[in-house]
């Protein structure tokens, strides 16, 4: 197999593991857009994202920037 067909390959599992973690951890109640980029860095940590539990409560949320300043609980 050459390296341009070996990065492909890779490059397609890792956008495929980036949107199935970030469909799955949104499902899951987990943070999406960490975890979708974590699976596209580390495709593997989908299977870890798989065994875990789904999260009980609320889904975890970044504060956008401006909720930062305004409230220092978010600091």
């Amino acid at each position: 197999m050459t390296a341009i067909k070996i990065i492909a390959l890779w490059g397609v599992s890792a956008i495929l593991a980036s949107l199935v973690g970030g469909i799955l951890a949104y499902r899951k109640r987990r943070d999406h857009s960490a975890w979708a980029a974590w699976c596209f860095i580390f495709p593997p940590l989908l299977l870890m994202l798989v065994l875990l539990r789904r999260n009980a409560g609320n889904r975890p949320r970044q504060p956008s920037l401006d909720e930062q300043d305004r409230d220092p609980e978010w600091a």
